[in-house]
């Protein structure tokens, strides 16, 4: 069984659907890394879910003004995990910020722990939770093939600046997570 914690970002339709404009044009390719990596981290495995607020307040009204669209209740279609993933996720925890480090991930890594993260996008909501679970001192591990971004461009942008992170945050493959 390998080490640590897995963190599954935000496998939403929103970012799965070629029409929806926030759409990660390789979201099926980071979909079937993640699903690699389920087995071995069995009921270790927290998958999250960008949700809007009620009442965007601060910087988030002029980011809402401009995806309007995406102002809908946690319940709507959009915000819900595709449906690769809807039924394997026994622990879900939604967030109405890019970040997804907070208490409720915090204590299922715990300060000694591995935090494994896959999903999208990894230019926003993988790099908000990377820099802030290694800046808590956790031991943090990016698996670049079980994530995507907006593009190819900004993927291996994001990638490269968690990788200047080292050795707080380590960029990896399934392959390795699976070795390791």
């Amino acid at each position: 069984m390998t080490a640590g914690r897995l963190a599954v970002i935000d496998m939403q339709r929103v970012f799965a659907e070629p029409d929806s404009p926030w759409a990660a044009p390789r979201y099926a390719e980071a979909a079937a890394g993640v699903r690699r990596l389920l087995p071995a981290f069995a009921d270790r495995v927290t998958f999250t879910r960008f949700v809007a607020p009620a009442e965007p307040t601060g910087a988030w009204r002029a980011y809402y003004a401009r995806w309007s669209f995406a102002l809908q209740p946690p319940d709507a279609p959009l915000w819900r995990l595709t449906d690769d993933f809807a039924d394997r996720a026994p622990h879900v925890l939604d967030a109405t910020t890019f970040g997804k480090w907070a208490p409720e991930l915090a204590a299922r890594v715990a300060p000694e722990g591995r935090l494994v993260l896959t999903g999208v996008s990894t230019d926003c909501c993988v790099l908000s939770t990377a820099l802030a679970a290694a800046d808590a001192g956790v031991e943090t591990w990016v698996v670049s093939d079980a994530c995507a971004g907006v593009d190819d461009d900004a993927h291996r942008k994001a990638l490269d600046l968690m990788g200047m992170y080292g050795p707080l945050v380590r960029i990896v493959t399934v392959d390795e997570v699976l070795a390791s």
